[in-house]
């Protein structure tokens, strides 16, 4: 049986624990470490998965114990299972409870979708028909995790690649009613939106026309694949594993020109490459958000 995290601020001396903005991050990948403590100290923040950190202690926490005292953290829950029907896993939150209060991140988020099934789990951030019944659960999740949390949460829009024909709004619609009703922030990613929309026929410029940019509070970009569906259509992955593509740049420089410098990060979660290739994903990102810098604004007293 896993034992739950104690919080222990006492493990890591804490020099960020404000809100950040205006700044791009990447991934925390531990291959990643001697590179990124024998650098100098830069601009941005870091972002990991919690259930990777939801045992009571060695080498995962001793690493991110040294990257959480010079760098903002972002955690981002992947197994919270707020869009399916069973009740939230007690412990499961408990862990992600402890977590909060050990690391005192910057931003906290999981996502709009669904990976367990009575005593099944399943490796995947499964969609969900967006319907008056999801809706309120849904939104009863999310009330736990911020009652347990005691801080907003971050929601991210999902990538897919069905639909249902029982919903009856829009998912935009759905992501409004849900931060409306339950006063949490938005987890937008751009490259999701990109997947979707060619996946689906829609326009992506119109989804995020459409969404409730206002209340969006990080950015996610990533790399996607490429692939045929079984009538050779194209098909798009969203898989983590090269570099950003060049229409959800220009979907993301849109974004920051309407919403301004909302923390971004860079995923890569597969086909890892070396620290220089993320840090120029990064640096990337951190560009368009200087560029669309209101006059006035120099940067981030956060930023590492």
């Amino acid at each position: 049986m896993t034992t739950a995290i104690a919080p222990d601020m006492s493990a890591v001396p804490l020099r960020y624990s404000a809100p950040i903005s205006g700044v791009a991050g990447t991934s925390f990948k531990p291959e990643h470490l001697q590179a990124i403590l024998g650098a100098k100290r830069q601009r941005g923040f870091f972002e990991v998965h919690a259930e990777n950190y939801m045992g009571a202690g060695g080498p995962p926490h001793r690493a991110l114990e040294a990257i959480r005292r010079d760098h903002p953290l972002s955690l981002h829950g992947v197994c919270m299972s707020i869009g399916g029907p069973q009740p939230l896993d007690k412990a499961h939150l408990a862990r992600f409870r402890g977590l909060v209060a050990r690391y005192q991140p910057a931003l906290v988020s999981e996502h709009l979708a669904w990976s367990t099934h009575e005593t099944s789990f399943f490796n995947d951030l499964l969609p969900l028909p967006y319907t008056a019944a999801t809706l309120r659960n849904v939104c009863d999740h999310i009330d736990q995790v911020q009652d347990a949390i005691r801080r907003p949460l971050l929601l991210e829009n999902p990538s897919t690649y069905v639909a249902f024909r029982e919903s009856s709004m829009s998912e935009t619609d759905f992501i409004r009613a849900v931060a409306e009703r339950t006063g949490c922030g938005l987890l937008l990613d751009i490259n999701n939106v990109f997947v979707s929309a060619t996946n689906h026929g829609f326009s992506a410029l119109d989804y995020l026309a459409d969404f409730p940019l206002a209340r969006v509070g990080e950015i996610h970009l990533a790399g996607h694949a490429e692939q045929a569906d079984d009538e050779g259509d194209l098909l798009l992955i969203d898989s983590h594993d090269g570099p950003v593509a060049d229409a959800v740049w220009k979907l993301y420089e849109i974004v920051v020109q309407r919403r301004g410098g909302v923390p971004t990060l860079i995923e890569w979660d597969s086909k890892i490459p070396d620290w220089p290739v993320l840090q120029a994903e990064a640096a990337a990102a951190q560009a368009i958000l200087d560029r669309c810098r209101p006059a006035g604004l120099t940067g981030d007293r956060h930023a590492a």
